[in-house]
């Protein structure tokens, strides 16, 4: 706000104003050259930007009683109406300071409300119905909240290595539960590729018992490969003696 006592003014675009007459309200003032008489007349400016307004870090408690520190941004300004702008200089002194501590206020009942849980999670909701508020008793002061946002939610120092805790052991159930799986998945596949191996070595000895008409020989599991290779030979031996005992016949 600034106020001009001069015999010639100017006010800006975002800049709107009003006169007083010997300290009564003469009438509203919008940008541009003007004249006035000096002593008998005031002119009061107000900006009509937004205005960027912090809210001050502050120590709220949850509905399960933990303490934790909150902070945020909101975006006001004064509307630029007539009566909206007498409300802003009549109506109150200074309406930052107002607007800082009403948020202050309300944000500690907002998460008042909201268990730890729910208060990390739920930002947009507090800050919506923080906006809500504040716009409900702005209006009587001319302004309008036009954005409100949470910007910390700062847990106890104890509470934060819980949490890391919690998620450090939740990956660890988590990466535990994938190397099972996949251990499972390569047994089974183990498991796949031997049954379709005994079912092909069963199809191979069906197809010579049919060419033949003998049953193969079959060894034993596990029998060492100078057993296999002793009988294949005998087996050998042994046609080739009767083909040279039937040619003799």
């Amino acid at each position: 706000m600034r106020t001009i006592v001069g015999f010639v003014y100017t006010l800006k675009p975002y800049e709107r104003g009003i006169q007083e007459f010997l300290g009564k309200y003469s009438r509203f003032v919008l940008p541009g050259l003007g004249f006035q008489l000096p002593i008998f007349q005031m002119i009061r400016v107000r900006d009509i930007r937004e205005h960027t307004v912090d809210i001050p870090p502050q120590p709220v408690i949850t509905k399960d009683n933990v303490e934790i520190r909150v902070d945020g941004v909101m975006w006001v300004r004064p509307k630029a109406d007539e009566e909206s702008i007498k409300r802003t200089f009549y109506n109150i002194d200074n309406w930052k300071r107002a607007v800082i501590q009403l948020a202050m206020t309300n944000l500690r009942q907002e998460f008042g409300d909201l268990t730890l849980d729910e208060s990390l999670v739920a930002r947009e909701k507090i800050a919506t119905n923080l906006q809500t508020v504040l716009n409900r008793f702005a209006d009587d002061w001319g302004l309008v909240v036009s954005k409100v946002e949470i910007m910390l939610i700062d847990p106890p120092e104890d509470i934060k290595r819980a949490m890391h805790k919690q998620k450090t052991a939740e990956q660890e159930r988590r990466a535990m539960r994938l190397l099972a799986t996949a251990s499972l998945r390569r047994r089974s596949s183990r498991s796949w590729r031997r049954f379709n191996a005994r079912k092909a070595s069963a199809r191979r000895r069906s197809a010579g018992r049919k060419v033949s008409g003998k049953p193969p020989l079959r060894l034993p599991r596990g029998a060492p490969k100078r057993f296999a290779w002793s009988t294949k030979r005998r087996n050998s031996i042994s046609r080739a003696a009767r083909n040279c005992c039937a040619r003799w016949r």
